[in-house]
């Protein structure tokens, strides 16, 4: 009996190297989900209050220690972002390997804005440690240079996030495209790609985007594709996904 192939790979992939790349995958794409969900969503939650500045840095002196926890799990995240590619361009790129290239390039492209944008989020705790104001408030000079760099890095994670919806596009269509891996997944994901940029320039071309309806939508296909895919890799791989060629 032949040995187990997937439709459009070369001979000598076969589906236990297939299914350990995308087990690789998996585990490293969830790792840069749980750990964005806690730095970049979870964090932020607690410590940032929209329209008022004082309250924001109130709460940054007040739990330093989440502030500092949320930093790192960031820094993991994006960390280990620039490796997911890698498995994922072995795995799909039999299916097309200029759209896998267009996807490692966009993901790549992702990492350096984001950690240039964290970094400000380091330059704060560097403010409060030089200030020497441990649990108190800081002066009103200190809180307007804290703002500064809170509006920084919101402003460079915006431009980031270009790179979050094109690099899922390739992506999306490689997964729809694949046969081995769900293709309401692919969909999501491409649909998610196209909802960052228009977080992206609904926020640049539009005052009060954020308080529109759309706002609250445009970046849920990306959530739910993400975490689909991640979870499917890992715990499926692509034994069980598609058709397999025996």
């Amino acid at each position: 009996m032949a040995p187990e192939r997937i439709p459009g790979l070369p001979q000598q992939h076969g589906v236990g190297d297939f299914n350990k790349t995308a087990k690789i995958a998996g585990l490293l794409y969830l790792i840069t989900v749980v750990t964005g969900l806690f730095g970049l969503m979870y964090v932020p939650s607690q410590i940032s209050v929209p329209g008022n500045p004082s309250a924001t840095i109130a709460n940054i002196v007040a739990s330093q220690s989440l502030y500092r926890f949320g930093i790192a799990a960031a820094l993991v995240c994006y960390t280990v972002f620039l490796v997911v590619p890698l498995p994922l361009y072995r795995l799909l790129s039999p299916v097309g390997r200029n759209a896998a290239v267009l996807m490692v390039v966009f993901a790549v492209a992702n990492v350096p804005l984001a950690l240039i944008s964290i970094a400000k989020k380091i330059d704060i705790l560097s403010l409060l440690d030089r200030t020497g104001h441990g649990p108190t408030i800081p002066s009103d000079q200190v809180q307007a240079q804290v703002m500064r760099s809170l509006d920084a890095y919101g402003n460079g994670m915006l431009v980031s996030e270009i790179f979050s919806g094109l690099w899922l596009i390739p992506f999306g269509y490689l997964v729809f495209k694949s046969g081995f891996l769900p293709r309401v997944l692919g969909v999501l994901l491409m649909a998610g790609g196209l909802g960052y940029l228009i977080t992206v320039f609904g926020q640049v071309l539009i005052s009060g985007y954020d308080h529109l309806p759309i706002a609250n939508f445009d970046t849920l296909p990306a959530g739910l594709g993400e975490i689909g895919i991640c979870l499917w890799l890992l715990i499926v791989g692509v034994k069980e996904s598609g058709r397999i060629a025996r």
